[in-house]
């Protein structure tokens, strides 16, 4: 059977932060895993006073995003497809989105694409964010709901008609990976190991940000051979990830041992399955069609 996995996110880097060790997991077991960028991340803020590329970054942000998430692609192994449309921003209390932004398109507008794109991959299995977005920026929550939208569009015949056969996701997560559990785990390992580190005073900071946050993830993934190469891939977004980064303050030697996973809420399935999982394909039993020829292009 074949797996076929498609993981929608807001800007380029998303994907690395947020999945890119399940994305791997998934790739070395032989899924097909295609990665959907709703926008080019034209409004990003260079995160990196060291980057290489500052000249070009002040020029032409869009363009040296889309050289580094080719770098990302190429090193987990996905496909990637952009939805092409340009980046919110994320704008202070009580400005305005930017007009014809990716948050503000009409859903049956701002959709197709994606329906195109899930009838074309045909994935069984689909991750996004959940309501929230993660945090409130205008495109991850705007992605919440074109993922959620389009997933019923794309099952639908009559919606939507020449944008190829419809098809059914069977499963949906939303990202929980900066969950409290984890956190917590990787917090006390930190303090046990030395309290005065700069991952444990960073974990106490992340901790203090989330009171309360509820752990409501059901599926972890073991992704603890991969997390060497999630770095990589999130390395690649230079211009969004600093060397001395936040995400490069917990050791992966302590991520193994404390916590070697990334964690998701299934929030919607046709099949059935045991909670907690391990496996986001579990339950899936049916190869029910391939992708298209459309699929190389």
């Amino acid at each position: 059977m074949t797996l076929r996995l498609m993981a929608v996110h807001a800007h380029p880097d998303d994907e690395s932060s947020k999945g890119a060790g399940t994305y791997a997991h998934y790739v070395g077991q032989g899924a097909a895993v295609t990665v959907v960028s709703c926008t080019g991340g034209e409004r990003g803020d260079i995160q990196n006073e060291a980057l290489d590329a500052t000249a070009m970054a002040n020029r032409d942000m869009a363009g040296l995003r889309r050289i580094e998430m080719a770098r990302a692609r190429e090193v987990v192994g996905f496909e990637h497809r952009w939805l092409g449309y340009q980046d919110s921003g994320l704008p202070e209390n009580g400005e305005p989105v930017p007009a014809n932004s990716f948050s503000v398109i009409p859903l049956e507008i701002s959709a197709e694409p994606l329906v195109r794109l899930i009838r074309r991959f045909r994935p069984q299995v689909l991750v996004t964010y959940e309501e929230g977005g993660g945090y409130p920026h205008p495109d991850h929550i705007r992605t919440h709901e074109l993922s959620l939208y389009a997933i019923a569009a794309a099952a639908d015949a009559a919606r939507y008609p020449d944008a190829g056969e419809p098809w059914q996701v069977q499963k949906v997560y939303y990202d929980q990976i900066f969950n409290a559990s984890r956190v917590d785990a990787l917090y006390e390992a930190a303090m046990a190991a030395d309290p005065s580190s700069e991952f444990a005073t960073s974990l106490a900071e992340f901790r203090s940000w989330r009171p309360g946050r509820a752990d409501v993830s059901t599926t972890h993934i073991p992704v603890g051979d991969q997390l060497d190469l999630r770095d990589r891939a999130l390395r690649s977004h230079a211009s969004q990830v600093a060397p001395d980064s936040a995400f490069f303050f917990w050791p992966n030697d302590l991520q193994r041992e404390a916590w070697p996973f990334e964690d998701f809420q299934l929030a919607r399935s046709l099949v059935e399955t045991e909670l907690p999982e391990n496996d986001l394909f579990a339950g899936i039993v049916d190869d029910a069609g391939a992708p298209s020829e459309e699929s190389a292009e």
